[in-house]
């Protein structure tokens, strides 16, 4: 068993894997934001400076990566959950999680604050 005191949670091959699932989730956000984004380009817009021309994009644009980072923190915080229970080194996937837990709020700060001045 690990004692969380100690201070001794240095594992390459864990902080590989997370660093890798983390990467996974970027990228997977990052190409739902591109398909979210080609897909509302394709709606006729009134006004031809928006590319976001509708709420329903807007929505899409807002919503659609930031679902993507909660279910990959949540996965992640599974992953801690496991990675404590059989007694290895749990704070990297917890890092992780809060990581990405962070990056969807400011992801969502900035994106909510964008469809709300228009």
């Amino acid at each position: 068993m690990v004692d969380d005191v100690e201070k001794r949670w240095h594992d390459p091959r864990m902080f590989r894997r997370a660093a890798i699932y983390v990467g996974s989730v970027l990228a997977t956000a990052a190409l739902v934001f591109l398909l979210v984004v080609l897909w509302s380009a394709q709606s006729e817009c009134a006004d031809a400076d928006t590319l976001l021309c509708d709420a329903t994009a807007e929505a899409a644009v807002v919503i659609g990566p930031s679902a993507v980072l909660l279910i990959g923190g949540i996965g992640a915080f599974v992953e801690t959950y496991v990675q404590w229970r059989r007694g290895r080194t749990w704070p990297i996937w917890q890092g992780a999680g809060w990581f990405l837990f962070v990056l969807m709020v400011v992801y969502l700060g900035i994106g909510g604050g964008a469809v709300a001045n228009r």
